[in-house]
């Protein structure tokens, strides 16, 4: 007899929400906004009565002006139930600068009728201040807010530099859907257009123009799509084509942010993608299609592809059961298995990607009328579309987040862009910058035989700089670094690893000691700063941890003839080192130009195994500092080198990248940094040391260096084997121009990891295809550093 299924479980009580950890922008309540005002810049916002208005100094010690205005223009700090005390000096010198976004702020105040020449403004915190002060203020009636956080040059010596603030607004009434104030227009609009939830609409875009598709109220999606006008006209009706654009892009599906161009079937380029201010979206598939509901159990539900075909059919478009479409703000990828999976939207109000037409278009955007899963965070809501005369002018930018809590950040050129720019058009985003990948006139192998054998330059002013300064200064570097810092003397500089409790690595970088309780720490990433201020704030040292990569930009000069350029061009004072004193791993302060130059402060460090130089100015000095650079390398045959170029040499010296040779799984000691835990001789505790004790008597996996077998290329992430089991992965690969030798840096386990054990690096999925390695030391190139200690 068949059994009976058992009783189920009595669960008492009701059921519980479901209430998953969120990044902070998710967890705002709905009468909550969020906003970051950078260092050395400000923001404006519209504000009504009875909303409560919160500015937190992030960072600590950084200086804040308010200014209030009534919608009418009209300045009154009593707007905020709070008096204007003195001069609004440094937002006034914020708006004469140079800064596209100030610029753009200033036009707003002028169409809102608010003049500054000789306001007042409120004053809040100060150098003293402390990373989380906070004052908050009541809005007395309705209007407009200015807030910045004001600042100069930063003196690399005095370490004042600018830092953001957090402002939090609660509205007294929460925004409902369709009440969120659209951000100011970028340019002076040629078409404004509201794209109505669940509907879609067709417009022109002529070629050269700029097109902004805008999520309104946030967390909702659009499909997008466009025709070449005049092949309209021939009734060819071809539109964005995701097989072909996935082919000439090398690129199975459009990567998250900036992605480039799109192509019909004729492979026909109609337009690319110029800002992104989400950075998550677009898997390019089907906008969603009467057959997609139907089969979930909605039929008749009103779709997208439907709506295109009612929007295009004026303009002689046949319809179609579903449309392939640019799902813009629908947060969508593909798995390691090949699923496409769809998750909520990361777009806020206001966000947007900007396109430029590269020939005359008819459009068509969607509000998507999802309402059955999380594409849309469950509600529906408008888009909005603006388009831009081909006269305007936009600099090319994706957002990108240093930390999910973090607020996006667009991406900024640093000071030498200028510069690199007059000499290639190959850049890439690298974390939040975009910096020079290749030159046409010198290609990676090219700069690398003028790294070993001459002198190149770089731009590496993306790397992370934070003023650590305090009576704790010293203490807390310590406590976070894995290097003994009491050993550290003024005029050093020390390189360090940075460590969670488990033993994985935060990041790696140099601290320079500038005074007994006055660092700076250069790393790769924003999570070191960051780190730095949680331990300070839960330890309640006296310490600032303030950032200063955006006042603090850096040319590396590099290869055997470095010492030769930059003693032509640094002066400094008799109480500094000059530049043929300066060891290794040293500093000093100067002038480049003489006594009366600009101020520049230069380490003899570099990433490349070579003898070489970083130089450390303002962005205000950056060009000054190029062309003598640049004038005085001429005769010495000075080459730029990219990013590409310095992957290069940069493995073959064993110089370790994050991401890459390392992550917060792996110990210093299997990133190949173990002479960066002196475990024996350091005698203050340091975080993760007790976890790397550990580690260090009981290794799993090792760094080591691979010859690779003939000449086919091998990649970051390529699986190790020794038969059927997989013992390690590749972390970095190279061919190197000086042997001709595939080489990699690798981890593998430690049964493996002996000088010459012959393993196989796995390709295609690992089985198929197998190359011959074997172990090597590392680094392949100039083992004892004798090159840069020379």
């Amino acid at each position: 007899m068949p059994q009976s299924s058992p009783a189920p479980l009595f669960r008492p009580g009701p059921p519980q929400p479901t209430r998953p950890r969120r990044a902070a922008a998710f967890t705002l309540a709905p009468s909550q906004e969020r906003y970051a005002v950078p260092g050395a810049g400000a923001i404006l916002l519209e504000i009504a009565t009875g909303d409560r208005l919160e500015i937190i100094n992030a960072e600590g010690g950084q200086r804040c002006e308010v200014l209030a205005a009534h919608p009418d223009g009209r300045l009154d700090g009593g707007l905020l139930d709070a008096r204007a005390d003195a001069p609004a000096e440094g937002l006034r010198a914020l708006l004469s600068g140079a800064d596209p976004s100030l610029r753009r702020l200033a036009e707003g105040l002028a169409r809102r009728g608010i003049a500054i020449g000789a306001a007042d403004a409120l004053i809040l915190f100060g150098a003293t201040s402390p990373a989380g002060d906070r004052a908050a203020f009541t809005a007395q009636g309705r209007g407009w807010v200015v807030i910045a956080a004001p600042g100069g040059p930063m003196d690399a010596q005095t370490q004042d530099t600018a830092t953001p603030l957090t402002v939090v607004l609660t509205r007294a009434t929460a925004r409902k859907s369709g009440q969120f104030a659209l951000p100011d227009p970028l340019a002076d609009p040629v078409l404004d257009l509201r794209v109505k939830s669940a509907t879609a609409q067709s417009y022109l875009v002529k070629a050269g123009e700029f097109l902004q598709i805008m999520d309104v109220d946030g967390r909702q999606c659009t499909d997008f799509q466009c025709f070449d006008a005049r092949k309209l006209d021939r009734g060819r009706a071809h539109p964005l084509d995701v097989t072909t654009t996935r082919t000439l892009q090398s690129h199975a599906y459009p990567m998250p942010g900036l992605h480039g161009k799109y192509f019909d079937q004729d492979m026909t380029a109609l337009i690319e993608v110029v800002q992104d201010t989400c950075g998550r979206h677009d898997a390019f598939a089907l906008a969603c299609a009467a057959k997609y509901y139907d089969d979930i159990g909605y039929p008749g539900h009103v779709n997208c592809s439907d709506n295109f075909n009612a929007a295009l059919a004026p303009h002689g478009v046949p319809g179609r059961a579903g449309w392939m479409a640019a799902n813009f703000f629908f947060n969508t990828g593909i798995d390691a298995h090949g699923v496409m999976y769809a998750d909520e939207p990361w777009s806020r109000p206001g966000d947007y990607v900007l396109l430029r037409a590269l020939t005359d278009l008819v459009c068509v955007s969607s509000a998507c009328p999802d309402d059955t899963s999380p594409a849309n965070g469950w509600n529906p809501s408008d888009i909005h579309v603006r388009t831009y005369a081909a006269a305007s002018r936009f600099q090319r930018a994706v957002a990108w987040r240093p930390f999910p809590d973090a607020e996006p950040i667009m991406t900024r050129e640093s000071a030498f862009h200028a510069n690199f720019a007059a000499l290639t058009r190959d850049f890439v985003e690298y974390r939040g910058f975009w910096l020079p990948n290749a030159f046409p006139g010198t290609d990676a192998t090219e700069s690398y035989w003028a790294c070993r054998d001459g002198v190149v330059v770089m731009d590496l002013s993306a790397l992370r700089k934070f003023e650590v300064t305090g009576p704790d200064a010293e203490a807390l570097l310590n406590w976070v670094l894995t290097r003994d810092v009491e050993k550290l003397g003024v005029g050093q500089v020390v390189y360090s690893a940075m460590c969670y409790p488990h033993g994985g690595m935060i990041d790696d970088g140099t601290l320079f000691r500038l005074g007994p309780q006055n660092f700076r720490w250069i790393g790769g990433s924003d999570e070191g700063g960051a780190w730095m201020r949680e331990q300070a704030e839960k330890l309640g040292l006296n310490v600032l941890v303030r950032s200063s990569t955006d006042q603090m930009h850096n040319l590396a000069v590099q290869g055997p003839k470095s010492r030769e350029l930059m003693a032509q061009i640094l002066w400094t004072a008799p109480h500094f080192s000059a530049l043929e004193e300066l060891g290794w791993f040293r500093f000093t302060v100067g002038r480049i130009g003489g006594p009366a130059g600009v101020p520049v402060v230069v380490s003899r460090t570099g990433y490349t195994g070579e003898l070489g130089y970083e130089i450390f100015c303002h962005p205000r000095d950056a060009d000054t500092v190029f062309k003598a650079v640049w004038a005085a390398g001429a005769p010495l045959g000075l080459k730029p080198m990219g990013l590409a170029g310095l992957d290069l040499v940069r493995i073959e010296a064993g110089l370790v990248f994050a991401g890459y040779d390392f992550s917060d799984q792996t110990d210093p000691f299997e990133a190949g940094i173990g002479f960066t835990v002196p475990l024996k001789s350091k005698a203050a505790d340091f975080i993760g040391r007790e976890a790397l004790v550990r580690r260090k008597e009981h290794p799993a996996r090792k760094f080591v260096g691979l010859k690779i077998d003939g000449q086919e290329s091998v990649g970051h992430g390529d699986c190790l084997h020794v038969g059927r089991a997989q013992v390690g992965e590749v972390c970095s690969a190279m061919r190197s121009p000086r042997t001709g030798q595939v080489i990699a840096l690798a981890r593998v386990d430690i049964a493996y990891a002996a000088d010459g054990t012959e393993l196989e690096v796995g390709k295609l999925d690992g089985r198929m295809k197998r190359i011959a390695a074997q172990v090597t030391p590392f680094p392949h190139y100039d083992p004892k550093k004798e090159r840069p200690r020379s």
